[in-house]
């Protein structure tokens, strides 16, 4: 992938900025089951597409059961999320640096203390250099230009993450939080019923 230096992957002829590291929180619009009041983190935008997580859809399966030498360093609470549609039986961890600023083997980072987490390594040799780690099972993907477009089409918001976003301890809340510290408008919209309709 050739990109003008400062300049983010060309999507359609034209330069793009990368939102890899920001958030995509679902709109009241968004009709897909799969995404319905999801916040997603973007772990990677290319021109050739985009990868997340969904932050917000814990499941019952404990990460003990699954990864046994994983689960201490998982956050509150320690399960499995699904991070989306897609390959459900692949996992991406993500993980929060206690030291951003140090290089460490095995940790790929997104944005500032976030990054992901090659679970074939040693959790043992990571304990000192990271805070917490949340695993998810599938992503969500997008193929070249189809997130853009589902952008435009007003099924996102695309807003900042905050470090702790990925790690909080009551998922379930995530997406009105995110909406309401935004303000205005936006606030208003993490009070909407799940089906406007009834509005």
């Amino acid at each position: 992938m050739s990109e003008t230096q400062g300049e983010g992957p060309a999507i359609s002829g034209r330069a793009v900025e990368s939102m890899t590291g920001r958030l995509l929180v679902a709109t009241p619009a968004l009709k897909d089951p799969n995404f319905d009041r999801t916040v997603v983190l973007l772990v990677a935008h290319e021109a050739n597409g985009a990868l997340g997580v969904v932050l917000n859809r814990a499941t019952e399966v404990a990460v003990a059961d699954v990864l046994g030498e994983w689960s201490e360093l998982a956050r509150h609470p320690a399960v499995l999320f699904e991070g989306g549609p897609v390959q459900p039986e692949s996992a991406i961890c993500l993980a929060r640096m206690r030291h951003p600023m140090r290089r460490l083997k095995g940790f790929q980072p997104i944005s500032g203390a976030v990054g992901t987490v090659d679970l074939s390594s040693d959790p043992e040799r990571m304990r000192d250099s990271i805070g917490g780690i949340r695993v998810f099972a599938g992503y969500s993907g997008w193929g070249s230009g189809q997130l853009e477009q589902e952008i435009e089409d007003g099924s996102w918001f695309v807003l900042d993450a905050l470090p702790g976003d990925a790690f909080v301890d009551r998922p379930d809340d995530l997406w009105p939080m995110v909406l309401r510290r935004q303000g205005g408008m936006m606030a208003a919209v993490a009070h909407f019923p799940p089906d406007v309709a009834l509005n």
